[in-house]
């Protein structure tokens, strides 16, 4: 009797939290993000969240009228992921044209009331890893990211497991990437793309062999055959030794095979502490109307102290 009351309680949740979760439904949020990301009102997604709402933005907690949304962006490009089975989603934003460029990726959870729970952004602009907002429209353009056919459809698994080998192989070398052919990355705006423009330029890039990548969270999109996972990315600054940065990576998996890698990744220090020996960059002048956002990038004393801006 005691089962199936239980199964009676919460059988109208799960039933609610699956309704909730449609691929419509999902979209509908992050055209709502997207909109008062465009607009720079914070306020017009305020209606859409949850009264406990956790933004973070590189991994930095606040309140949404100190964010980027307060802030008016032209998008020149955005893409979004739905994931169905965790009622979560991931956007890309490109803001190449913006006077303050801008790329940066957005993870929402919505909980059964069809609230917006949690906001993890990571917003990376001139001095963060290799960025380059022009570059990183460039490259994406020439990319193909259709939704797949059903019948050539990944499984969940499959696809989360693609993103996994590529991370578990920072610590072990003997860990298989099943790397597509062809194969590129891009990473804040440099595409490794010219290293092999016809076969697998993420392999000719390389990858670390000793770093353990952990605090992973996945958006999964079975239709786009792409998982997002957000992360801590040891040693990526510098100056920062081996304390974590905020990361994402985006996986564009095509019949089990990686075949496109985006990432976005925030710094301390401008240039990541690599004394210009890093990736590229293309940092354009300034016109006088540009002026730096505060919080401009990641800060380190601020996650540390569990601090709020």
């Amino acid at each position: 009797m005691m089962y199936s009351r239980y199964v009676i309680d919460v059988l109208p949740l799960a039933a609610l939290a699956l309704a909730a979760c449609t691929r419509d439904s999902l979209k509908n949020v992050t055209d709502q993000y997207l909109a008062a990301q465009t607009k720079g009102s914070s306020g017009d997604l305020a209606s859409r969240t949850a009264p406990n709402l956790t933004y973070t933005e590189n991994e930095v907690k606040m309140a949404l009228d100190r964010s980027v949304l307060t802030e008016p962006i032209i998008i020149d490009h955005n893409r979004s992921i739905f994931d169905t089975v965790q009622c979560a989603t991931f956007t890309e934003i490109i803001a190449a044209t913006n006077i303050h460029q801008y790329v940066i990726g957005t993870r929402m959870e919505i909980n059964a009331n069809s609230k917006i729970s949690k906001i993890e952004s990571i917003v990376t602009d001139r001095g963060d890893w290799a960025f380059n907002a022009t570059g990183y429209r460039y490259w994406d353009s020439l990319e193909s990211w259709d939704p797949i056919p059903a019948e050539k459809q990944d499984s969940r698994e499959v696809i989360q497991a693609a993103g996994d080998a590529y991370f578990d192989r920072f610590k072990n070398e003997s860990v298989v990437v099943p790397f597509g052919v062809p194969c590129s990355r891009l990473e804040g705006g440099a595409s490794t793309a010219p290293l092999n423009l016809t076969g697998d330029s993420c392999t000719a890039a390389g990858l670390p062999s000793t770093l353990v990548v952990t605090n992973r969270r996945y958006v999964v999109d079975q239709e786009m055959g792409t998982v997002d996972i957000f992360l801590g990315f040891p040693g990526l600054d510098r100056s920062q030794g081996m304390n974590t940065m905020p990361d994402s990576h985006v996986f564009r998996v095509e019949s089990g095979q990686i075949r496109y890698i985006h990432t976005v990744s925030s710094c301390v220090e401008a240039g990541c502490g690599m004394n210009g020996v890093g990736p590229p960059q293309k940092i354009r002048s300034s016109p006088a109307s540009w002026g730096p956002r505060v919080p401009l990038r990641f800060d380190m004393t601020a996650k540390r102290g569990g601090g709020r801006y």
